[in-house]
């Protein structure tokens, strides 16, 4: 009886220091826990890959810059950084901030590298200063094209709204990148179709390119606006004048008139069209070979959008006073 008594008390007391020693584990890992969460101030050095959209250049540097400077952050942060084996980080710079010193070779200077600290050193770090003054990185010669850019509008607009002029792209051109043989066949770079129906007010947004296959484009995207208003159509019948005949000669144009649709911005204000004219030009009489032009209109004002002329094409015939 003895003996089994003693026996529970062992295994009772090896109980109590296991569950003792595990509680301490736990208190040490809470407290580690509470102290990496907390910020300190320390020298951190981070190996960066540069990426940018240097034109003429690879999109990433061949190289890894060491960037070291005193930061504020929390103690998890300054245990990653100061580990061996810390991946480097993929920053894209603008090609504005790096400075050519020529053979590939760019830098980046302090000043610089502040606009880049969350990519650096990840959100949330505070810098206080860098030791590092400039960072090198270096590129390789590709072979590139610039190209303009295509837009691919399907666009549909409510009734009595049009475009004011075309869609516009910003950038409208681009650099490709890529084997001698493949940019030779490339000429422009399209967009992905912009389809929007009902239309009644200014439109804006980006919207991404159609990368050609087995090329590198600067940019991923492009920005777009259409300037869209409410018209109204003033229908008119007008003559069809004559310009630059010289001394002695004149033109008969068949027919004499033709009627025009103007669309006007809303409200239209005081008869836009009234002093607009429809002429047809006697030097393109003579360098025509059939005997036909095409008129054209002086006097448009601004809030004339567009017009459509019905006839457009007139034959004219010379004749000699």
């Amino acid at each position: 009886m003895l003996n089994k008594i003693t026996g529970i008390g062992k295994s009772a007391r090896g109980r109590d220091l296991f569950l003792f020693i595990v509680s301490l584990l736990l208190a040490f890992g809470i407290w580690l826990i509470h102290m990496c969460s907390l910020e300190y101030s320390d020298i951190v050095t981070v190996p960066v890959i540069a990426k940018s959209n240097i034109e003429g250049y690879s999109y990433l540097s061949t190289n890894q810059g060491d960037v070291a400077a005193r930061c504020r952050m929390s103690g998890f942060r300054i245990i990653r950084f100061s580990r061996s084996d810390t991946k480097p980080v993929v920053v894209e710079f603008s090609a504005a901030d790096l400075k050519s010193e020529g053979n590939g070779t760019f830098t980046i200077t302090a000043s610089r590298l502040s606009h880049y600290v969350n990519q650096i050193f990840g959100e949330g770090s505070s810098l206080e200063s860098f030791v590092t003054p400039e960072v090198e990185f270096r590129f390789t010669r590709e072979n590139y094209k610039k190209v303009p850019v295509q837009a691919v509008p399907l666009l549909t607009f409510k009734p009595q709204y049009m475009a004011v002029g075309s869609l516009q792209l910003k950038p409208d051109s681009v650099v490709v990148y890529g084997e001698e043989g493949i940019l030779e066949n490339i000429d422009r770079v399209m967009t992905q179709p912009l389809n929007k129906s009902n239309i009644s007010s200014s439109i804006h947004g980006f919207i991404k390119l159609d990368t050609p296959a087995n090329v590198r484009v600067s940019e991923s995207q492009v920005n777009y606006s259409l300037e869209v208003c409410r018209y109204v159509e003033i229908r008119e019948n007008v003559r069809i004048k004559v310009r630059n005949a010289p001394a002695g000669k004149t033109l008969s144009v068949f027919p004499s008139s033709a009627n025009v649709v103007f669309r006007c911005s809303f409200p239209p204000g005081n008869n836009p069209v009234e002093d607009v004219e429809f002429y047809v030009d006697f030097n393109e009489f003579t360098k025509s070979i059939s005997g036909r032009c095409i008129a054209h209109p002086s006097g448009l004002t601004k809030s004339i959008i567009d017009y459509t002329l019905d006839p457009q094409v007139f034959d004219c015939v010379e004749n000699l006073e």
